[in-house]
């Protein structure tokens, strides 16, 4: 079984990824959040520091790209394989609203027939391998059958399936059934995405579905950052991980405040792996003193017990 870290915005970025690989490991290939290229053939300052030449990683990255026009993925993936990249990953599963009110994202599977020219265009000029990133539908399980049918007219490397559609966004239970069509019906080698949060539910996962060799994980792994280690998550090692990914969010961000905001969206996740967490994860979403915020956060390590595994409440 091969484990990728699914991308996260404002999670899983260079920063997080290289301290995850150094603290923790076990992750065969981290999905980088997405770039959307435009025309104006430039990557921006962030989006420059967040795509590192390949070479310069101590591991595995797959740039992902989020756009509806060919021409602007097609000269993204370009950078992407001069920079050293062996793989680009397509998104056409984010839900957000302010991605898909542009026809990008997930907002690309209501019309099958444009994502089946734009599947043309970029797989017919593409100058690396594409994988591809996908929901089951926008509004209905219904529409896979379709795009399924569409995906199979192209050279996809992997296509990773979130079983839900873009209008549950990461609510309700995922859509298995739909999962069983696309492994019996998908050319491509097909990735499991979606509420795998322990190492439990990836056994039981692997005994039902044992042909599929790829799974990605998202809030799970981001809130249990060691379930992938024999050992798994322990307190010493979390408390290493988080102390060096505030220090490096306070050199990158120029002052504590910002990193301190940042590194809440991680908490909102990580306190679910900590038994009685909910007084002290209520000051913590609460306090805006970054020396509150640090003797708060060593109070959750070091005196609340693990639990024997993540317990969401997302």
């Amino acid at each position: 079984m091969r484990y990728y870290f699914a991308p996260m915005e404002g999670l899983t970025d260079s920063i997080y990824r290289r301290l995850h690989h150094k603290h923790f490991g076990g992750v065969d290939r981290y999905y980088m959040p997405f770039i959307s290229p435009t025309p104006h053939r430039a990557l921006t300052p962030r989006e420059a520091r967040e795509l590192p030449p390949a070479v310069s990683e101590p591991f595995t990255a797959v740039p992902q790209l989020l756009t509806k026009s060919s021409e602007d993925f097609l000269w993204a993936a370009g950078v992407c394989r001069d920079l050293g990249y062996e793989e680009v990953n397509l998104n056409i599963g984010c839900p957000s609203g302010t991605v898909t009110a542009k026809g990008k994202g997930a907002g690309m599977l209501r019309s099958p027939d444009d994502l089946d020219r734009f599947l043309e265009e970029i797989y017919a000029a593409a100058p690396l391998p594409i994988s591809v990133k996908t929901r089951l539908g926008f509004a209905d399980p219904e529409e896979f059958p379709r795009l399924l049918e569409i995906f199979n007219r192209y050279p996809i490397c992997e296509l990773t399936v979130h079983p839900r559609v873009r209008q549950d966004f990461y609510s309700g239970s995922v859509n298995m059934d739909a999962f069983r069509y696309c492994l019996a019906n998908s050319n491509a080698p097909v990735c499991y995405n979606g509420n795998l949060c322990s190492i439990a539910q990836i056994e039981a996962f692997h005994e039902e579905f044992p042909q599929v060799e790829a799974v990605m994980l998202g809030r799970g792994l981001a809130g249990d950052p060691g379930m992938l280690l024999p050992v798994g998550t322990t307190v010493d090692a979390l408390d290493a991980f988080m102390e060096d990914l505030l220090c490096s969010y306070q050199e990158a961000f120029g002052g504590a405040r910002n990193a301190m905001f940042r590194l809440k969206e991680n908490w909102h996740l990580l306190i679910c792996r900590f038994e009685g967490a909910e007084k002290l994860g209520k000051q913590l979403r609460k306090t805006t003193d970054i020396q509150q915020f640090r003797a708060i956060t060593k109070q959750i390590l070091h005196t609340l017990p693990l639990a024997k595994e993540l317990q969401p409440n997302w």
